[in-house]
């Protein structure tokens, strides 16, 4: 294997510590951005590696735990002879003191509320654990199945898949077999060297446990969920395990039969090890590390798309300036400030900030004199977010490498001591933070796409970003309406789940953490922040291709009028002066008007922007003391309006032939819109033409343009959806370390 530095956040966490104890300035301390790529990194390395991750204790990532988790990579206990005798010391330290007569919790014990009992049948007694914990809500296979009763509600239709509903992914399983592994061989545990490598020897095989989704309050670690791994390896008839290739549908067959698939014997368990397998926050904490891992890409990407929003709004880089960060130094707004700086590197699309305008320059300048909200308080936004994620990403780093059973064993103090490292509240405590950034993160992305469809706060760009004619083309509003309902999703999701807390199990569990459930409803506000991501890309992209449209039109239409009133006999008498000054008025009233007529159908929008001009000429020809006749105003509105109409519809049918922004965009948007436009085959949306039930295929629509085959066409939700798919497998996320990699 590469050599990765696996311990990744502890070391990270030792040296900020360590500098701001030694009153080290922030440059020292960690970097959000920097951790994203590292953990990137690592992952590829190991997946393209393809070898077993070697477990230690000590030694298991967030990335590492990613890689085993979605893709496939095995593990294996470490060969260390140190490690090996420290956990065999650990076996061989309970069993010496049950011989002299010596009572621990839960090996001589009842459990919980109830271990005031006692007794000496060890091997008993973990089994009745098992059995205690084995009461979770799953799928009933064929044998399980009532006998037909002739009920009316024999045949009915389910409301959702019964595994999907009901049981933990394959994913967050292996994720958890991993971690358990890890923990137990840390030596603090008395697990026999076989039973952990029985869960690991599954882990490698992709036998699944099939365990149950709901059940855990994550205070004693995850017992139940856990007890379906314990029970696997004990070879219970009656746990399942999900087996085969994934290129087909899985078959679910018995424990018993997965043993004999994988080559393993039925484990009889030791006097502690139903306890060692089941005390702890492995599951919690499985789900959790893919979370962490997602979440901090998702951040990563929101900068990015946050500075594609800024060419895409034709804003001004300005907001990011270090000057602004540095004067109020928080680290996060700091990173996000110098990432999205980084992000506009190279762009055309950008305006000049006010600042850089001469005065003339500013008196012109038409719209706000600075962004709104979304783009120029976005660092600000941003960086608290960085800022815990980062501690969140701490948090779950350390769980990765701890021993959260009880009691614990200690062979070097000859000791057992009773504690309460299951109780998972620093899981809980980086999951809802994490859901409340993905939360802000969700609502600053949604601000930032509902300026594209307003065109009153897009600058110029049409309503709902449709590329024809907006009478008969409303390409976006559904998207937008989708967004406002991923938004609202987020909201409710960020809700913290730690304060429904519920006194459990004989009033001993009075405080749990329920890590569990934080974790899964993090995942599902990564799962509505993607979607709303994707969409998000699918609108910028749609909107950088209308606005470099508008850019090129623009720069065409500008010398058009010039020509044409430069040309008219009733002109010429006007002084050089003058007419400059004519010239410069009548643009800007054109394009102030093309902006304020975004909603009208092209004819007409012409038509008004010339007649809106008007007054600037009358205004000029008083100002020249030349007399301008009506007739010659009348004429110069129709000719200039016929003309630009013509004008913009071949500039339309020339881009949308062949749509490139990329001559206009910064490295980082040039990057995502070409793996979106090149990659992912995701093209510009070209109107109500692209509606795939629209049958003028190959007729022309009616801009003139001949329209695509019937079979090449899609809806947007298809195209967002190719998106969305990039995103989730990482395709997409790899073009964003490249880019954030670039600096």
């Amino acid at each position: 294997m590469p050599q990765i530095n696996w311990d990744l956040s502890v070391a990270d966490v030792t040296a900020d510590r360590s500098a701001l104890k030694n009153g080290a300035s922030d440059s020292f301390l960690r970097s959000h951005r920097k951790l994203v790529i590292k953990e990137w990194r690592a992952l590829v390395g190991i997946v393209t590696e393809k070898s077993p991750l070697v477990i230690d204790g000590s030694s298991v990532s967030v990335p590492s735990t990613v890689a085993v988790a979605r893709y496939g990579i095995a593990a294996k206990l470490s060969d260390d002879p140190e490690l090996r005798h420290r956990l065999q010391e650990s076996v061989s330290f309970v069993a010496q003191r049950l011989s002299q007569g010596e009572s621990f919790y839960g090996v001589t014990t009842g459990f919980g509320g109830s271990a005031d009992t006692k007794t000496r049948q060890t091997q008993d007694l973990q089994s009745a654990l098992l059995q205690m914990q084995h009461c979770g809500i799953l799928p009933l296979d064929s044998n399980d199945k009532q006998p037909e009763s002739h009920s009316i509600f024999d045949y009915h239709i389910p409301n959702g898949g019964s595994y999907a509903t009901l049981t933990i992914p394959d994913a967050w399983v292996r994720g958890t077999m991993l971690i358990r592994g890890n923990s137990l061989a840390r030596g603090h545990s008395a697990a026999q060297i076989n039973t952990i490598e029985a869960v690991l020897k599954l882990l490698s095989q992709d036998l699944t446990p099939v365990i149950p989704l709901r059940g855990s309050i994550s205070a004693s670690g995850d017992l139940c969920p856990l007890s379906y791994i314990a029970g696997v390896i004990e070879g219970n008839p009656d746990i399942k395990v999900r087996s085969g290739p994934r290129s087909a549908p899985r078959t679910i067959i018995s424990s018993p039969k997965a043993l004999e698939v994988a080559g393993i014997d039925p484990i009889v368990l030791g006097p502690k090890e139903g306890l060692a397998l089941l005390n702890g926050t492995s599951v919690s904490t499985s789900v959790a590390a893919i979370a962490i891992f997602e979440a901090n890409n998702l951040a990563m990407l929101s900068q990015m798309l946050t500075a594609m929003g800024v060419e895409a709004l034709s804003g001004t880089a300005e907001s990011f300036e270090a000057f602004i960060a540095d004067s109020r130094p928080h680290r996060g707004q700091r990173e996000s400030a110098h990432n999205i700086t980084n992000f506009l590197a190279g762009s055309k699309l950008c305006r000049p900030s006010v600042s850089e305008l001469p005065v003339s320059g500013v008196e012109g300048q038409g719209g706000l004199f600075q962004d709104r909200y979304p783009l120029r308080t976005a660092t600000q936004w941003i960086g608290p977010q960085l800022e815990d994620l980062l501690l969140a990403h701490e948090q779950i780093s350390v769980e990765l490498n701890s021993t959260t059973d009880n009691p614990l064993v200690d062979v070097k103090g000859g000791r057992m001591y009773h504690g309460g490292n299951f109780q998972a509240m620093s899981v809980t405590s980086a999951m809802e933070k994490v859901r409340q950034t993905l939360q802000h993160i969700g609502k600053m992305l949604f601000s930032q796409c509902t300026e594209l469809m307003h065109p009153s706060l897009s600058n110029g760009l049409p309503p709902n970003l449709v590329a024809d004619d907006p009478s008969l083309s409303f390409t976006m509003k559904g998207v937008d309406i989708n967004m406002a309902s991923y938004i609202s999703e987020l909201g409710f999701l960020a809700n913290p789940v730690s304060n429904h807390v519920q006194c459990a199990e004989m009033s001993n569990q009075a405080i749990n953490s329920l890590a569990l459930i934080a974790a899964r409803y993090t995942h599902t506000a990564i799962d509505v922040l993607s979607l709303l991501s994707s969409a998000h890309l699918y609108c910028l992209c749609q909107a950088l291709d209308l606005r470099v449209r508008q850019v090129l039109f623009l720069s065409k239409l500008a010398i058009e009028l010039r020509d044409i009133t430069s040309e008219s006999e009733s002109f010429l008498s006007f002084s050089k002066s003058g007419l400059d000054r004519l010239h410069k008025n009548i643009w800007k009233l054109v394009t102030v008007t093309l902006d304020n007529g975004a909603t009208m159908d092209s004819p007409e929008r012409f038509q008004y922007a010339m007649e809106q001009a008007q007054p600037a000429i009358i205004k000029a020809a008083v100002e020249e003391d030349i007399n301008i006749p009506n007739s010659v105003l009348s004429k110069w509105v129709t000719t200039t309006a016929t003309r630009s109409l013509s004008l913009y519809r071949d500039m339309c049918k020339e881009y949308n032939q062949n749509p490139d922004a990329t001559p206009f965009l910064a490295n980082a948007s040039k990057s995502l819109y070409e793996f979106v436009r090149k990659d992912l085959g995701v093209p510009f949306h070209k109107g109500l033409s692209d509606h795939p039930a629209y049958h003028i295929s190959p007729e022309l629509n009616n801009q003139g343009e001949i329209c695509e085959h019937l079979e090449m066409r899609r809806t947007t939700g298809n195209r967002i959806s190719v998106i969305y798919d990039a995103m989730r497998s990482g395709r997409l996320y790899e073009v964003v370390i490249k880019c954030a990699s670039d600096f």
